[in-house]
């Protein structure tokens, strides 16, 4: 008998949420986050909690967990439900939080998921002082995709008052938020 796509899911959370496997929740996370790319699945996701889970795993230890969690938001938060959802759930600092990670791709994903998740209403929050100072520095990162992505933000998320204010206060602190390692 062949699931469903609602089933298979299903039954990806509760492997994920029954497993003890560090490995096994990683491949399930990944699968879920691949899941999350495609708009059919949305309403599914929802149904079964999976932006409750990305947003969970946010926190965790294990840098690979994070790094799909923070991936399958990126993925679903271009949908305006999802988007709302995250942004009701607080979810915007937990994914700056992912900003100081050294993993890039997931410093990558959660620049890209604070792009999609300003709005009008939410842009104080997404383009915060020290979003905007984290993103200078970004913007000099020896990594090329960091550094565009990081200019793209500037220039497109945050207004020049934001970014020299920020840049005034960096000359006057200590750097935070360590660049991520390659």
């Amino acid at each position: 008998m062949e699931l469903g796509r609602l089933e298979y899911l299903q039954a990806l959370v509760t492997e994920f949420q029954a497993t003890d496997s560090a490995e096994a929740k990683e491949q399930v996370l990944a699968n879920l986050a691949n899941f999350a790319y495609d708009p059919r699945n949305y309403e599914d996701l929802r149904q079964l909690q999976v932006l409750d889970l990305f947003l969970d795993t946010l926190t965790e230890d294990s840098e690979t967990l994070v790094e799909f969690a923070i991936g399958g938001l990126c993925n679903l938060c271009l949908d305006k439900t999802n988007k709302d959802y995250i942004l009701e759930a607080n979810g915007v600092e937990p994914i700056i939080n992912c900003l100081s990670s050294s993993n890039e791709e997931t410093v990558m994903s959660a620049v890209t998921t604070l792009m999609y998740l300003t709005t009008p209403r939410s842009r104080q929050q997404t383009t915060a002082l020290p979003v905007v100072e984290c993103m200078l520095r970004f913007a000099l990162s020896a990594s090329r995709r960091l550094s565009n992505l990081a200019t793209v933000f500037l220039e497109d998320y945050c207004t020049p008052l934001q970014v020299e204010e920020a840049r005034n206060l960096s000359k006057h602190t200590a750097v935070g938020i360590p660049l991520p390692k390659d």
